[in-house]
């Protein structure tokens, strides 16, 4: 499916844009949720902050992660509509997700998308690249989400180990 208009599909959760605010203003995350914040130091200097800032917001972080995402999707961009993919082997499920925000400056570049109905968790993710002070790049991905769907909710605590392990692939594959 196209990476835009997944008609009839709506956000899951009611707390929209709460993952990057938390981030921006070190704000709690919503109540009623699992927390997830991972970090990693993903390269030194301008240069590996712009790839690395270049692989998240072109989707290529999700792809180098396992993630199937349509060739055709757009860079990151407020209101995108993307169909990823995941799994493994032939068991592989669709995670409809809508980007909520994306911000950047000089020193640091992210965005923030949401599930959509469909997604087999609700809640929010943020990923964030940025280059310090003192010239280490680090990358940030923080959410909030609980199961919405029947295996999710089978899966209980492993299901956060799974998201968990998932946040770790994209931060690798944003290593430069």
């Amino acid at each position: 499916m196209p990476a835009s208009g997944l008609p009839g599909r709506n956000l899951t959760y009611p707390e929209v844009g709460a993952s990057a605010r938390a981030f921006r203003e070190a704000s709690p995350l919503p109540s009623g949720y699992r927390h997830l914040r991972v970090e990693r130091e993903l390269g030194y200097g301008a240069t590996d902050f712009d790839v690395a800032a270049t692989r998240l917001l072109t989707w290529e972080m999700h792809r180098r992660a396992g993630i199937r995402v349509p060739p055709e999707t757009p860079r990151a961009a407020a209101g995108l509509d993307v169909q990823l993919g995941v799994g493994l082997g032939p068991i592989r499920t669709t995670a409809p997700c809508r980007v909520i925000e994306v911000f950047g400056t000089d020193r640091q570049r992210g965005f923030a998308y949401g599930t959509l109905a469909g997604h087999p968790e609700s809640g929010e993710e943020t990923f964030v690249v940025e280059l310090g002070e003192d010239e280490r790049v680090i990358g940030t991905v923080l959410a909030f989400s609980r199961p919405s769907r029947w295996y999710t909710r089978l899966a209980g605590p492993a299901g956060h180990l799974v998201q968990r392990r998932i946040a770790l692939r994209y931060l690798a594959a944003l290593t430069v």
